[in-house]
Protein backbone atom coordinates (compact mmCIF):
# COMPACT_ATOMS: atom_id res chain seq x y z
CA UNK A 1 0.00 0.00 0.00
CA UNK A 2 1.38 3.24 -0.73
CA UNK A 3 -0.03 5.68 2.22
CA UNK A 4 0.81 9.42 2.50
CA UNK A 5 0.05 11.91 5.22
CA UNK A 6 -2.23 13.46 2.08
CA UNK A 7 -3.66 9.55 0.80
CA UNK A 8 -3.55 7.29 3.92
CA UNK A 9 -6.20 4.86 2.40
CA UNK A 10 -5.19 2.15 -0.56
CA UNK A 11 -6.30 2.90 -3.97
CA UNK A 12 -8.74 0.65 -5.86
CA UNK A 13 -6.26 -0.78 -8.46
CA UNK A 14 -3.53 -1.22 -5.51
CA UNK A 15 -6.09 -3.26 -3.94
CA UNK A 16 -6.94 -5.13 -7.19
CA UNK A 17 -3.20 -6.26 -7.72
CA UNK A 18 -3.20 -7.13 -4.02
CA UNK A 19 -6.41 -9.57 -3.83
CA UNK A 20 -4.93 -11.11 -7.01
CA UNK A 21 -1.74 -12.08 -5.38
CA UNK A 22 -3.89 -13.15 -2.09
CA UNK A 23 -6.36 -15.33 -4.10
CA UNK A 24 -3.67 -17.47 -4.86
CA UNK A 25 -2.57 -18.34 -1.26
CA UNK A 26 -5.44 -17.76 1.03
CA UNK A 27 -7.98 -20.22 -0.62
CA UNK A 28 -11.58 -20.53 0.41
CA UNK A 29 -12.42 -16.62 0.79
CA UNK A 30 -13.13 -13.13 -1.60
CA UNK A 31 -11.33 -9.95 -1.23
CA UNK A 32 -13.27 -6.69 -1.40
CA UNK A 33 -12.56 -2.75 -0.77
CA UNK A 34 -15.62 -1.40 0.91
CA UNK A 35 -15.09 2.19 1.90
CA UNK A 36 -11.34 2.44 1.46
CA UNK A 37 -11.33 -0.62 3.63
CA UNK A 38 -10.34 -4.40 2.72
CA UNK A 39 -12.90 -7.10 3.69
CA UNK A 40 -12.73 -11.16 3.69
CA UNK A 41 -15.79 -13.06 3.24
CA UNK A 42 -16.03 -16.61 2.85
CA UNK A 43 -16.82 -18.39 -0.46
CA UNK A 44 -19.54 -19.25 -1.17
CA UNK A 45 -21.51 -22.11 -0.35
CA UNK A 46 -23.44 -24.66 -2.56
CA UNK A 47 -26.78 -23.80 -1.48
CA UNK A 48 -25.76 -19.63 -2.09
CA UNK A 49 -24.69 -20.86 -5.16
CA UNK A 50 -27.72 -22.71 -5.69
CA UNK A 51 -29.99 -19.72 -4.98
CA UNK A 52 -28.40 -17.75 -7.71
CA UNK A 53 -28.61 -20.68 -10.31
CA UNK A 54 -32.56 -20.66 -9.13
CA UNK A 55 -32.75 -16.64 -9.91
CA UNK A 56 -30.76 -17.01 -12.79
CA UNK A 57 -33.24 -19.45 -14.46
CA UNK A 58 -36.36 -17.08 -13.24
CA UNK A 59 -35.31 -13.94 -14.61
CA UNK A 60 -34.03 -15.39 -18.15
CA UNK A 61 -37.68 -17.40 -18.31
CA UNK A 62 -38.87 -13.83 -17.75
CA UNK A 63 -36.78 -11.60 -20.02
CA UNK A 64 -34.55 -13.68 -22.33
CA UNK A 65 -32.57 -10.47 -23.26
CA UNK A 66 -31.07 -10.61 -20.10
CA UNK A 67 -28.54 -12.23 -18.12
CA UNK A 68 -27.75 -12.77 -13.89
CA UNK A 69 -23.65 -11.52 -14.50
CA UNK A 70 -21.30 -12.48 -11.55
CA UNK A 71 -19.79 -8.95 -12.35
CA UNK A 72 -18.22 -5.95 -10.39
CA UNK A 73 -19.10 -2.63 -10.08
CA UNK A 74 -18.07 0.79 -9.92
CA UNK A 75 -19.91 2.19 -6.24
CA UNK A 76 -17.77 5.32 -5.80
CA UNK A 77 -20.95 7.57 -4.43
CA UNK A 78 -20.58 5.82 -1.15
CA UNK A 79 -18.03 3.19 -0.80
CA UNK A 80 -15.22 5.05 -2.69
CA UNK A 81 -14.83 1.55 -4.64
CA UNK A 82 -15.39 -1.86 -5.73
CA UNK A 83 -18.71 -4.07 -4.91
CA UNK A 84 -19.15 -7.31 -6.25
CA UNK A 85 -22.68 -8.64 -5.97
CA UNK A 86 -24.00 -11.66 -5.70
CA UNK A 87 -25.64 -11.45 -9.02
CA UNK A 88 -26.16 -8.30 -11.40
CA UNK A 89 -28.90 -8.44 -13.39
CA UNK A 90 -28.69 -6.72 -16.70
CA UNK A 91 -29.09 -6.78 -20.64
CA UNK A 92 -26.71 -10.00 -21.83
CA UNK A 93 -24.07 -7.67 -23.12
CA UNK A 94 -24.17 -4.93 -20.75
CA UNK A 95 -20.81 -5.80 -19.25
CA UNK A 96 -18.86 -6.62 -22.91
CA UNK A 97 -15.45 -4.65 -22.86
CA UNK A 98 -15.77 -3.25 -19.12
CA UNK A 99 -13.13 -5.73 -17.68
CA UNK A 100 -12.96 -6.34 -13.81
CA UNK A 101 -14.57 -3.26 -12.44
CA UNK A 102 -17.82 -2.10 -14.62
CA UNK A 103 -19.84 0.87 -14.79
CA UNK A 104 -23.36 0.35 -12.60
CA UNK A 105 -25.55 2.23 -15.67
CA UNK A 106 -27.11 -0.32 -17.09
CA UNK A 107 -27.43 -2.23 -13.70
CA UNK A 108 -31.42 -3.32 -13.66
CA UNK A 109 -31.00 -4.96 -9.97
CA UNK A 110 -28.67 -6.31 -7.41
CA UNK A 111 -28.58 -9.41 -5.54
CA UNK A 112 -27.28 -10.62 -2.90
CA UNK A 113 -27.50 -13.50 -0.60
CA UNK A 114 -26.02 -13.61 3.17
CA UNK A 115 -23.15 -15.76 3.96
CA UNK A 116 -23.10 -17.14 7.44
CA UNK A 117 -20.45 -15.16 8.66
CA UNK A 118 -20.14 -12.49 11.35
CA UNK A 119 -19.87 -9.43 9.14
CA UNK A 120 -23.00 -10.07 6.74
CA UNK A 121 -25.58 -8.45 8.35
CA UNK A 122 -23.17 -5.30 7.87
CA UNK A 123 -22.18 -6.01 4.70
CA UNK A 124 -25.39 -7.13 3.21
CA UNK A 125 -27.99 -5.58 5.50
CA UNK A 126 -26.22 -1.95 5.52
CA UNK A 127 -23.35 -0.59 3.86
CA UNK A 128 -24.51 -2.47 0.31
CA UNK A 129 -28.52 -1.25 0.27
CA UNK A 130 -26.91 1.76 0.80
CA UNK A 131 -24.30 1.91 -1.81
CA UNK A 132 -26.59 0.73 -4.32
CA UNK A 133 -28.99 2.95 -3.69
CA UNK A 134 -26.67 6.11 -4.08
CA UNK A 135 -25.70 4.63 -6.89
CA UNK A 136 -29.26 4.59 -8.54
CA UNK A 137 -29.85 0.79 -9.30
CA UNK A 138 -33.14 0.24 -9.22
CA UNK A 139 -33.61 -3.00 -7.58
CA UNK A 140 -31.82 -4.75 -4.47
CA UNK A 141 -32.74 -8.22 -3.88
CA UNK A 142 -31.58 -9.56 -0.71
CA UNK A 143 -31.69 -13.04 -0.05
CA UNK A 144 -31.79 -13.56 3.74
CA UNK A 145 -31.09 -16.82 4.89
CA UNK A 146 -30.41 -16.38 8.38
CA UNK A 147 -33.61 -14.81 8.85
CA UNK A 148 -35.14 -16.95 6.65
CA UNK A 149 -37.15 -14.13 4.32
CA UNK A 150 -36.27 -12.02 1.41
CA UNK A 151 -36.32 -8.14 1.05
CA UNK A 152 -36.74 -6.15 -1.93
CA UNK A 153 -35.26 -2.54 -1.88
CA UNK A 154 -36.51 -0.35 -4.69
CA UNK A 155 -37.36 3.47 -6.07
CA UNK A 156 -33.52 4.89 -4.80
CA UNK A 157 -33.70 8.57 -4.37
CA UNK A 158 -29.37 8.74 -4.57
CA UNK A 159 -29.46 8.09 -0.53
CA UNK A 160 -31.49 4.93 0.04
CA UNK A 161 -34.36 2.83 -1.09
CA UNK A 162 -37.62 4.70 -0.87
CA UNK A 163 -39.39 1.27 -0.87
CA UNK A 164 -38.85 -1.89 0.96
CA UNK A 165 -40.68 -5.46 0.69
CA UNK A 166 -40.07 -8.41 2.95
CA UNK A 167 -41.57 -11.45 3.02
CA UNK A 168 -40.99 -15.02 4.74
CA UNK A 169 -39.38 -17.93 2.44
CA UNK A 170 -42.16 -19.97 1.32
CA UNK A 171 -44.38 -16.57 0.17
CA UNK A 172 -44.63 -14.89 -3.21
CA UNK A 173 -42.43 -11.83 -3.83
CA UNK A 174 -43.32 -9.41 -7.16
CA UNK A 175 -40.17 -7.83 -7.98
CA UNK A 176 -40.81 -4.18 -8.98
CA UNK A 177 -40.09 -2.22 -12.35
CA UNK A 178 -38.21 -2.87 -14.43
CA UNK A 179 -37.50 -6.27 -13.61
CA UNK A 180 -41.36 -7.05 -13.04
CA UNK A 181 -41.16 -11.12 -11.80
CA UNK A 182 -42.72 -12.64 -9.01
CA UNK A 183 -40.57 -15.00 -7.36
CA UNK A 184 -42.09 -18.15 -5.55
CA UNK A 185 -39.61 -18.04 -2.64
CA UNK A 186 -41.11 -21.71 -1.62
CA UNK A 187 -37.83 -23.36 -3.01
CA UNK A 188 -35.36 -21.09 -0.76
CA UNK A 189 -36.85 -23.10 2.38
CA UNK A 190 -34.60 -25.85 1.23
CA UNK A 191 -31.75 -24.32 0.24
CA UNK A 192 -30.42 -22.78 4.27
CA UNK A 193 -28.52 -24.46 6.99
Amino acid sequence: MTATHDRPQMLPEEFEEYARLAARVAEGVRWEFINGKIGVTPVPDGDHGRIIQWLARICIQAHPDLWLHDQGLKVETYRNGHARPDGTLAQSDAFVGQGEWADAGPVLMVVEVTSYDSDTDRRDRVEKPRAYAETGIPVYLLVDREAGEVTVFSEPDGVRYESTKTVPFGKPLTLPGPVGVTLDTEPLQGWVR
